[in-house]
């Protein structure tokens, strides 16, 4: 299972935002664009990836939603549709649905807790993940062999990036940095080329 680690600065930690201006909402139209690259092909919904979003705006950072529909997509009776409406509908839903003091999980594989960046770091890097910081200036991410990316977990900033403490939190725990080539792309395009990437091998 591959699983993705989305950072806001900005995004809204409760879910009274406008679901007809996202932009307004610390950029939530970039969450959801993040969520529909991780988990929809055409027609099916990926079953092996789980997305990690920590949103750092107001009023109540930090959040951390856990998104992995796996192998519930099917019986859950409530799935995820397309659109960049319905998924920041699902957002907007899961930060009402938080609880103080626990991870509450509001559907089979949807859940929302209060924990920041770099605990949910720590955690994936105590779990003995292979964990990777997209960055411009990385190593090519056609260089790694096929089981270092496989069930890697792929670190990817919001529009302005990882502010510095959090970098130099990922320094210390000897995170690497890879590439998707000499460009820069939005995030939901990564998220899209990583992908491709790991299913062609």
């Amino acid at each position: 299972m591959r699983e993705f680690v989305y950072y806001s600065k900005h995004a809204r930690t409760s879910g009274n935002f406008d679901l007809n201006d996202l932009m307004k909402a610390g950029r939530m139209d970039i969450a959801c664009q993040i969520a529909i690259m991780a988990f929809f092909l055409s027609h099916k919904i990926r079953q092996d990836v789980k997305l990690h979003m920590i949103f750092d705006g107001g009023p109540d950072p930090p959040k951390h939603l856990e998104l992995y529909p796996g192998e519930n997509i099917e019986r859950q009776g409530e799935r995820i549709d397309i659109s960049k409406k319905d998924v920041a509908g699902l957002l907007k839903k899961m930060l009402y649905k938080y609880k103080k003091g626990m991870k509450n999980e509001i559907a089979p594989g949807y859940s929302i807790e209060k924990k920041s960046f770099e605990r949910v770091i720590e955690e994936l890097y105590e779990q003995g993940k292979e964990i990777y910081l997209m960055d411009d200036n990385g190593k090519d991410i056609r260089e790694l062999k096929d089981k270092k990316i496989e069930n890697a977990v792929f670190i990817i900033g919001d529009q302005d990036g990882l502010p510095s403490q959090k970098l130099k939190k990922l320094k210390r725990l000897g995170i690497k940095k890879i590439s998707i080539g000499n460009k820069t792309y939005f995030a939901s395009q990564v998220v899209t080329i990583i992908q491709n990437e790991i299913d062609r091998r």
